[in-house]
């Protein structure tokens, strides 16, 4: 039997999209300039609020007096089941479950992978085999069914033949001839009859990355990538040219990646000032010319007092490669909480993540570390929550929802959960 639609709506949930943006980017652009006293503006001119903004300790405890008792069990009942659940997705964390959370009322969740992933390669100025590998790869092993690679297109050429190569060793499906905005959108629209893609991942240039944020809700995507970024903490210890070694390693990627160094040595950061440039000095003409604007426009050096210092500084930075490089390994691996990937001590180096050491190199930029981790098989697998009950569980849990959604004042809600009860023969 062919699918019939008995009703098809005029319009879809992205209608209002265009003037939402504008009017958002407009409010945007006030709190960006006015920072509080826009927002205290603003909640006059639309909620017609003139008090405190924070919420006192007061307030908090005024409220709990005045609460009558049946809402705040209401309330309780709630909580006490959505921790549960929580408390359960953490432990089973990565796989499939389903557990009680009160008589009769079972609930759990799914992993299930994407149908269709995106992937796109770089080939611009240089032939990114790692990243071919590094997204295609992850896509299948966390079982995506449909794996479409683009990558820019050389004239007479096509992409570059070691990237076609290692996408299909990978297991790509298909591959495209496409670069830049038209390799983004196509597989988002699912042209050249293809399917169209559910979640897009891959690094690129700011065109890519911009292509990739505009269409962000259409599709999904790995996360707001910017320039690649490294940082190096380093303490007396630290080999300074090895330091200065990585840093020209990472900024030759282009003029705006940037270069950073936190240390508590002088020494090192006197000697990996002065190396820097005569390193870069020494490249060959493309990656020199990237390097050098890099190091001049967007590198730093920074000398801490202390360990706990440049810790601090790491973690507001958030960089995208973090080195260690330091005597005390282990207090800082600990410490941390902020970045991409690590590199611990100076045997390894950003160098060997990029290329083929086995760690994801499609890091989270731009300080996205403070909330983000890379391309990892779990960007690829929806992790999909279930529950169902027997029919006894509703006279409590439909009754609790009835009551809280007329709390909220949203009397649909609520009278989905009445008609269960009358139909199973609770009272309300």
């Amino acid at each position: 039997m062919a699918i019939t639609y008995l009703k098809k709506s005029p319009k879809t949930s992205s209608t209002d999209d265009t003037k939402t943006t504008e009017i958002v980017k407009e409010l945007l652009k006030d709190i960006e300039e006015n920072k509080e006293q826009a927002c205290i503006d603003l909640t006059k001119k639309f909620d017609k609020y003139d008090g405190d903004i924070i919420v006192s300790k007061e307030r908090i405890e005024e409220i709990k007096k005045t609460l009558d008792q049946r809402t705040k069990d209401d309330i309780q009942f709630s909580y006490d089941r959505v921790r549960t659940f929580a408390e359960a997705q953490l432990k089973n964390y990565g796989q499939d479950f389903e557990v009680e959370l009160s008589p009769g009322l079972f609930a759990g969740q799914r992993l299930i992978p994407v149908n269709t992933a995106g992937c796109y390669i770089p080939g611009g100025r240089y032939a990114h085999i790692a990243s071919a590998v590094m997204s295609v790869t992850t896509a299948k092993v966390a079982g995506v069914k449909n794996v479409i690679a683009c990558s820019p297109p050389k004239e007479s050429v096509g992409a570059h033949p070691t990237i076609v190569y290692t996408a299909d060793l990978c297991g790509a499906d298909v591959i495209l001839n496409l670069g830049g905005v038209p390799g983004v959108a196509s597989m988002t629209n699912g042209l050249f009859n293809n399917p169209p893609a559910d979640i897009i991942v891959g690094p690129g240039n700011q065109f890519v990355a911009e292509a990739k944020r505009i269409l962000f809700g259409k599709v999904g995507i790995d996360l707001f990538a910017g320039p690649t970024e490294i940082a190096v903490i380093a303490d007396d210890k630290a080999d300074a040219e090895m330091v200065a070694v990585d840093l020209v390693g990472q900024a030759e990627h282009g003029y705006n990646s940037p270069a950073w160094l936190y240390t508590t040595s002088k020494r090192v950061a006197d000697e990996v000032m002065k190396r820097v440039p005569e390193l870069i000095a020494d490249l060959p003409e493309v990656p020199r010319t990237s390097a050098e604007a890099a190091w001049r426009d967007y590198g730093e050096v920074i000398l801490c007092d202390t360990d706990e210092e440049m810790a601090t500084i790491s973690d507001e930075y958030a960089p995208e490669h973090l080195e260690i490089q330091t005597e005390n390994l282990d207090w800082f691996h600990k410490r941390l909480k902020n970045y991409g990937s690590l590199f611990i001590g100076e045997e390894t180096t950003v160098a060997y993540g990029d290329k083929c050491s086995g760690t994801n190199h499609i890091l989270p930029t731009k300080g996205a570390g403070r909330y983000t981790g890379g391309l990892f098989v779990g960007k690829f697998i929806k992790t999909l929550s279930f529950q169902r009950m027997t029919k006894e569980s509703t006279k409590t849990v439909g009754a609790a929802c009835a009551r809280i959604s007329r709390y909220e004042g949203m009397e649909a809600h609520a009278r989905t959960g009445d008609v269960r009860l009358r139909k199973y023969g609770f009272s309300n």
